[in-house]
């Protein structure tokens, strides 16, 4: 219960900087929509043309926007010179980074939402589908333990905009790979047992393995 209520905690205190603020969801959800903007315009559109290639863009979107919150997971303390005093605060390790993963996984979910169904109408495309809820809440798990984790050592580092990126894509691959299939099955009406057999538990285990991995090591590196 005590790790409960100080991952809640740390939890809430991003959300109420954040809704003081708006730095984070705002300027993500803006770049958000200029790269589905720009997806949509850029490219040859013809009828039907742009449906092989949509889940793709989805995914190219969501994994950029999923940076620039991420960036911010630690970087407000670190400015403030607040992130010594977080690590010294007497809770766990694991209530510090569940806390901070929260606090990003609630706005990548937010920011989500709003641009899934911009998505949807600039690509003519079915958005309203629970399987397609489930694969994104799943896969920004997967993109929200990764990233806060690389935040966390990026934060310390005078060039965190361009490490975290480095450290964060490669290790997320999979997640990507399993959204990208999932979600081309789901919205050109592929079958659905290989995003129940194959996808869907592809991004339980990912997440499961990351949320035990990435708090562990998370206290390793910085105990003391």
């Amino acid at each position: 219960m005590r790790l409960l209520s100080a991952t809640l905690a740390i939890a809430w205190k991003d959300v109420r900087l954040e809704i003081r603020s708006r730095d984070t969801v705002v300027s993500a959800l803006i770049f958000g929509l200029i790269v589905v903007v720009v997806f949509n315009f850029g490219l040859n559109r013809t009828p039907g043309s742009l449906a092989p290639a949509a889940p793709g863009l989805l995914w190219v979107a969501y994994g950029f926007v999923g940076v620039l919150a991420m960036n911010r997971a630690f970087a407000r303390e670190q400015e403030q010179g607040a992130l010594d005093g977080l690590l010294a605060a007497p809770v766990s390790r694991d209530a510090v980074f569940l806390g901070k993963m929260l606090g990003t996984l609630a706005f990548m979910l937010v920011i989500e939402g709003v641009l899934l169904p911009v998505f949807a109408v600039m690509l003519d495309l079915p958005a309203l589908s629970p399987t397609l809820g489930l694969i994104i809440l799943l896969a920004t798990i997967g993109f929200a333990t990764v990233g806060t984790f690389f935040a966390a050592i990026a934060a310390q580092t005078r060039s965190r905009e361009i490490l975290l990126p480095v450290l964060f894509f490669p290790v997320i691959v999979p997640v990507i790979i399993a959204a990208v299939e999932a979600t081309a099955l789901v919205l050109q009406g592929g079958p659905m047992q290989a995003v129940w057999t194959r996808w869907l538990p592809l991004l339980v285990v990912f997440d499961a393995l990351f949320l035990v991995i990435c708090p562990w090591i998370f206290g390793y590196v910085f105990e003391g």
